[in-house]
C-alpha cells in the first residue's frame, strides 16, 4: 500500500470521526441556543436536528461538488436515503424494536413521498441542472414552514414533543453559539478531509465517484443518524429514531442532491435512475408499510429490522456485481 493510498484512508476514518463529533456538537449548540430563545422542543426537534443529522451529508456534498465531483454528492445524497432505512433501522430494529406512536411522523410520509417524486420528475431527463438545485433547495423553506405550521397546530401533546423535550441540551445562550460554531469549523474541515480521500480512493480502485458516494461515503455520513437512532431506541424514544431518519431523509433530497444542480451541474450516471433512485424508493414504501400504524401504533419488529438490513446489503451486493 502506498504512503499516498494510506494517508487517504486515514482522512476518511479521520473525517468520519469528526464529522461524527462535529454534527453533535452543531445539533447541542443550535438546539440548546433556540431552546434559551423560547422556540418549542418539537420545532427544534423536527427542524435542527432533523437538518443537524444531515450536515455531514451536506458539507461533503458543498465541497464534493465544489472541487468537481458532483456525482460523489449525488451518491452521498441517495446512498445516505438508503443506508438510513435498511442499514439504521435495520440494526436499530434488530437490537430493540420499535413501536411508533406520532401522529406527526404519520403526517410526515406523504411529504417524503412528494418530495421523492419532485425529485425524481426533476432527475428524469439524467440532468441535474441550476434550476433543479434551486427547485429543491427552495423546498426546505416550504418543508420547514409546513412543519411549523404542523407543531403548532396541535391540540394535545404529540409524544415526539416529549421525548425531543427531554434530549435538549441545558446550555447557556453564548455556550450555545459557541459549541454551533464548533461544530460547523468541525464539519467544514472534516467534510474536506474525507472528500479528499474517498476521491483518491476511488481513483485508485478504478471506480467511479458515485460508487464511491454511494457506499463508503454514503455509510459513514449516516453514523450520526445509526448513533441517534440506538441512542433513542435504548432510552424507549422509538419516535425520535424514526422521526430523525425520516426528516434527514427529506433534507438529503431537498438540500443534499440540490447543491450539486447549484454549484455544479451536470449530467447524472444512468445507473442513479435505473438502480439506486427505485431503490430508495422501495426501501421507503416498506418503511411506510411497516412503521405507518394502519390499526394502531407503527411497529418494526427484530424480523422486520432484518428483512431492511438484508434488503440493504442485497443493495450493496448489486452494486458489486454490476461493476465487477
Amino acid at each position: 500500500m502506498s504512503l499516498h493510498i494510506a494517508l487517504s484512508i486515514f482522512a476518511i476514518l479521520g473525517g468520519f470521526v469528526a464529522l461524527v463529533w462535529g454534527a453533535d456538537r452543531f445539533v447541542n449548540g443550535a438546539s440548546a441556543t433556540a431552546s434559551n430563545f423560547g422556540i418549542s422542543p418539537l420545532i427544534i426537534g423536527l427542524t435542527i436536528v432533523g437538518l443537524g443529522t444531515s450536515a455531514p451529508e451536506i458539507f461533503v456534498s458543498i465541497v464534493a461538488a465544489w472541487q468537481g465531483n458532483p456525482s460523489l454528492a449525488v451518491g452521498n445524497a441517495i446512498g445516505s436515503n438508503i443506508a438510513n432505512i435498511g442499514l439504521v433501522l435495520g440494526c436499530t430494529a434488530i437490537m430493540i424494536p420499535l413501536i411508533v406512536k406520532s401522529e406527526i411522523l404519520r403526517r410526515e410520509y406523504p411529504v417524503m413521498f412528494v418530495i421523492m417524486l419532485v425529485a425524481l420528475i426533476l432527475m428524469v431527463d439524467g440532468h441535474l441542472g441550476f434550476w433543479d438545485g434551486i427547485i429543491l433547495t427552495s423546498g426546505v423553506i416550504l418543508m420547514i414552514y409546513w412543519i411549523v405550521s404542523l407543531s403548532l397546530r396541535k391540540n394535545k401533546r404529540d409524544p415526539l414533543e416529549k421525548e425531543y423535550a427531554k434530549e435538549i441540551p441545558q446550555l447557556s445562550t453564548q455556550m450555545g453559539i459557541f459549541w454551533l460554531i464548533v461544530g460547523l469549523i468541525i464539519l467544514l474541515i472534516s467534510s474536506r478531509f474525507l472528500v479528499w480521500g474517498a476521491v483518491n480512493v476511488a481513483h485508485a480502485l478504478g471506480v467511479s465517484d458515485l460508487i464511491i458516494g454511494l457506499t463508503i461515503v454514503a455509510i459513514g455520513t449516516s453514523l450520526p443518524e445509526l448513533a441517534a437512532s440506538l441512542i433513542s431506541a435504548y432510552k424507549k424514544e422509538p419516535d425520535i429514531a424514526i422521526g430523525n431518519i425520516i426528516g434527514s431523509n427529506m433534507f438529503n433530497l431537498l438540500v443534499v442532491l440540490g447543491l450539486p444542480g447549484i454549484i455544479a451541474p451536470h449530467m447524472l450516471d444512468a445507473s442513479v435512475l435505473s438502480r439506486d433512485f427505485p431503490f430508495m424508493i422501495g426501501l421507503s414504501v416498506a418503511l411506510f408499510a411497516v412503521a405507518y400504524g394502519f390499526r394502531g401504533d407503527g411497529r418494526i419488529t427484530r424480523i422486520e429490522g432484518a428483512l431492511l438490513l438484508i434488503a440493504y446489503f442485497t443493495y450493496l451486493g448489486t452494486i458489486y456485481w454490476q461493476i465487477t
